[in-house]
């Protein structure tokens, strides 16, 4: 675990990272949105699980938290989720239904603690008013972006992350030509399909995002990303089903790689 930092009024980044061969670091983000009743969006990854529930302790008592937010039953985002409907016996999750399945067959969770909602649900959760979104590139059926209609903040998933040679806390600390070949690579890695796609049919979600008008967008996989900018990612990720699919290894040379291996030492 990395230590946390805000990105806004009231919410807070408990950041990790993945290491990626040959590419980089993908950010692994969760969520503290500090309220009338908190919410916790997404809960890290399980190699992280003591670190992720010191470095959350650090900011509030789970027992005051009331939601648990899961964008999809990957386990860089149900980490800690487990331990958590133990420590925070006062906070429900909020989950689509198919991620709530797939988690089924790690551990359950008690159905009077569980809201499911649809891409297109509305709920309303104390002084906060949440939409579910489905986000445009993603590796789960189940995933969910949520836009919170109170502060506009878009909280996007996998969608619209990137890999990185050393991660920052915002865009504007990057190199713009890193972060988007990293964005390229890592919106084609979660979602090979995209190349497969109707192009019209992948740019509904993109514009239903972008019609929200973020006053800043949070991936679980990027660094944050402020209003002025948010109209760039969303320009990017529509070019994303013009791009090959993308394969591991496919940035190497691997004509090159043989014959270096193959060449006597000196």
């Amino acid at each position: 675990m990395k230590a946390s930092y805000t990105a806004g009024p009231d919410i807070h980044v408990l950041p990790s990272a993945l290491p990626i061969p040959d590419l980089g670091d993908q950010p692994v983000n969760a969520f503290l949105v500090r309220s009338g009743q908190p919410v916790l969006v997404d809960t890290g990854m399980p190699v992280d699980r003591e670190g992720f529930l010191d470095s959350l302790r650090s900011l509030i008592d789970p027992a005051e938290l009331r939601w648990i937010v899961v964008t999809h039953d990957d386990r860089d985002h149900t980490g800690a989720l487990a331990r958590l409907l133990e420590d925070a016996p006062n906070a429900r999750v909020l989950a689509n239904a198919i991620s709530v399945t797939r988690i089924s067959e790690e551990f359950g969770i008690p159905q009077d603690r569980l809201v499911t909602a649809n891409p297109g649900s509305r709920t309303k959760i104390g002084d906060r008013e949440l939409s579910f979104h489905r986000p445009p590139t993603f590796d789960s059926p189940g995933t969910l972006a949520v836009f919170d209609h109170s502060d506009g903040t878009l909280y996007s998933s996998d969608s619209f992350g990137t890999v990185v040679e050393e991660i920052t806390e915002d865009f504007a600390e990057l190199a713009e030509e890193e972060f988007f070949h990293g964005f390229e690579v890592l919106n084609r890695a979660i979602a090979p399909w995209t190349a497969l796609v109707d192009e019209a049919k992948f740019l509904r979600p993109v514009r239903e995002l972008a019609a929200l008008r973020p006053a800043r967008l949070l991936s679980a996989h990027g660094p944050t990303v402020r209003e002025d900018a948010v109209p760039r990612l969303f320009d990017a990720m529509a070019r994303i089903p013009s791009l090959p699919a993308w394969l591991p290894g496919a940035d190497l040379d691997l004509e090159a790689a043989l014959d270096a291996h193959e060449s006597p030492s000196g």
